[in-house]
């Protein structure tokens, strides 16, 4: 039970842990990307900003060496009208807040603004006093009263001579720099160095003290983290400002001001759940199908340890059984060997007549030849008794290849196959049968072939194969009949055939079963096994054997074999 309930758990912490990775490296990878746009767009709008503000600053510096105001600066109690003039002009072009000329001490000598009033006082202004020292003065600022933000730059009106006659004032209102960047999508704005932002294209931004805190958060909610290498701030400053932002910064020295945006992070967080839902989904598929596969492997293996016992006990079965079957199939060798060799004495027994009448007849020349060579030599006749001795060592000859033949034909066999000279074997067949083919006048019809045939079996069976056939065949016929022997080649195979002149085979189909005979009962001793335990002998030489009722009338046997190795490259 314990290890059922430890893999669904192991299963379920390996789920959250994919899910949380891919997570985590889908987020990672969308605040990288998210990162790289956002600085690509706050160094744009820096860019922009800086470009804007440096229109003003040339144009402050071309009025500031305008002859009117050259001539106001030098005299201060001269008619401005011409100098506010072209004040008005320039601001007019430039769309400049207000333009003013200062003399040396820092008073308002002209005017851009009609409503100005002249004899204003601007020495305290950081722009002024750096531009009165010669240098180009710029700063940033709220107007007292009506909170406007106001870009202020100072160029010095220099005399002919060198020295500081003035200075040319141009304030220009934020509003006019910020329009441009309403309804971007990219949330930018500038601070300055307190940490005030004084530019924004966000209206809830605007001089937001992003340094005071409540609490330990500013008025927004600000609150910064940490999150794979990038700052979040999460944020409260309502509907038009977003809820988690990636918060980036650029350092804007010409201008003395920080660039910072904020990049909403929400569409990354829903790409990276979106992943993590599918890699989820994916997980919890995979999880099932190996979970399936799991249970079938148990269920397999359970099935396989019952077919491993049902196997174990069929295999003791099999080898029980397969100890009967191989003493049942060596008993049946024995016997079958026993019935060849019962069916070899059988023949002997039916050629026994024949042979001892075959070997009677050469003993009783040989006798009379001896008595008459005997008698030839007495009478001084050697040339009639050497002729007589000749005939009895023709007749030895014969009876010994008589005998050798019984021999051959009783001897139990024991080699395996082997190249055997079929000619040979018919010769040795026919001389077997032979008194027993004289007996009923048979005929055999044989041209003995001028060379070998060698074909792959065993000399002795085959000579016991050729002997039953010819001995059935003779007692087919009966009396004065024939007999044709015939050889054929057929590429490897050799085949011998055997024919007779007798009535044919009722039952062609089942003459090689065993105890299968078509003999009259009492017409022979035989047990219906010849041609049986010859078709056992063939099919043992990789040969076969069948019968047939040719037309011409009789019946023909075929055996055919292998031809032996050096008959088939012949």
């Amino acid at each position: 039970m314990l290890r059922r309930l430890l893999a669904p758990l192991m299963l379920f912490l390996l789920f959250a842990a994919v899910t949380g990775g891919v997570w985590w490296n889908a987020l990672a990878h969308a605040l990288d990307r998210l990162e790289e746009r956002g600085r690509a767009d706050l160094a744009l709008s820096g860019d922009r900003l800086i470009g804007q503000l440096q229109r003003y600053r040339e144009m402050t510096v071309l009025i500031a060496g305008h002859p009117q105001i050259r001539q106001l600066a030098e005299r201060p109690d001269s008619d401005p009208v011409q100098a506010h003039l072209v004040l008005q002009k320039a601001a007019d072009i430039t769309g400049s807040d207000e333009l003013v000329v200062v003399g040396v001490a820092g008073q308002v000598l002209a005017s851009s603004d009609d409503a100005a009033r002249a004899g204003r006082d601007l020495s305290d202004a950081p722009s002024v006093r750096r531009a009165l020292q010669g240098a180009l003065g710029f700063h940033h600022e709220v107007e007292p009263g009506t909170g406007r933000r106001l870009f202020v730059y100072a160029a010095p009106v220099f005399s002919d001579d060198g020295p500081v006659l003035g200075a040319v004032v141009a304030r220009i209102d934020t509003e006019a720099v910020e329009v441009v960047w309403r309804g971007e999508p990219m949330i930018v704005f500038f601070s300055d160095r307190q940490g005030t932002v004084f530019v924004s294209n966000r209206d809830e931004l605007i001089l937001v003290d992003l340094v005071r805190r409540d609490g330990g958060r500013n008025y927004l909610g600000q609150d910064a983290r940490r999150l794979g290498g990038h700052e979040i701030w999460v944020l409260n400053g309502g509907p038009y400002l977003p809820r988690r932002a990636l918060h980036l910064t650029r350092p804007l020295p010409v201008i003395g001001m920080t660039g910072e945006a904020l990049v909403d992070i929400a569409p990354a967080e829903r790409q990276a759940i979106l992943q993590s839902m599918l890699a989820a989904a994916a997980f919890v598929v995979v999880g099932a199908a190996l979970y399936a596969l799991w249970e079938r492997r148990r269920a397999l293996a359970t099935r396989l340890a019952a077919e491993a016992e049902a196997n174990a006990r069929l295999e003791t079965r099999v080898a029980e059984r397969t100890r009967e079957l191989s003493q049942a199939n060596e008993l049946l060798r024995r016997t079958q060997a026993e019935l060849v060799q019962a069916g070899k004495l059988s023949a002997l027994g039916q050629m026994s007549a024949g042979i001892s009448h075959e070997l009677n007849q050469p003993l009783m020349a040989i006798q009379s030849y001896a008595e008459n060579a005997a008698q030839f030599l007495q009478r001084g006749e050697p040339g009639r008794a050497a002729d007589n001795l000749s005939r009895i060592a023709d007749l030895a000859r014969r009876m010994g290849r008589i005998i050798r033949n019984l021999r051959t034909f009783a001897r139990q066999e024991s080699d395996g196959m082997g190249d055997v000279d079929l000619v040979a074997v018919v010769q040795a067949a026919l001389e077997l049968v032979e008194p027993r083919l004289s007996r009923a006048a048979i005929t055999v019809d044989w041209s003995v072939p001028d060379a070998p045939v060698m074909v792959r079996g065993g000399e002795v069976r085959l000579q016991q194969v050729v002997v039953n056939l010819l001995s059935n065949a003779a007692d087919a016929i009966g009396q004065g009949g024939r007999i044709g022997i015939a050889f054929d080649r057929h590429g490897t195979r050799v085949s011998l055939r055997i024919r007779d002149t007798g009535p044919g085979i009722r039952e062609p189909e089942r003459i090689f079963d065993p105890f299968y005979s078509t003999k009259e009962v009492g017409a022979s001793e035989g047990m219906g096994l010849g041609l049986s335990i010859s078709y056992s002998i063939v099919k043992s030489f990789g040969g076969s054997i069948s019968a047939r009722n040719p037309a011409e009338g009789g019946a023909e046997f075929t055996v055919e074999l292998d031809a032996a190795q050096g008959a088939r490259a012949a």
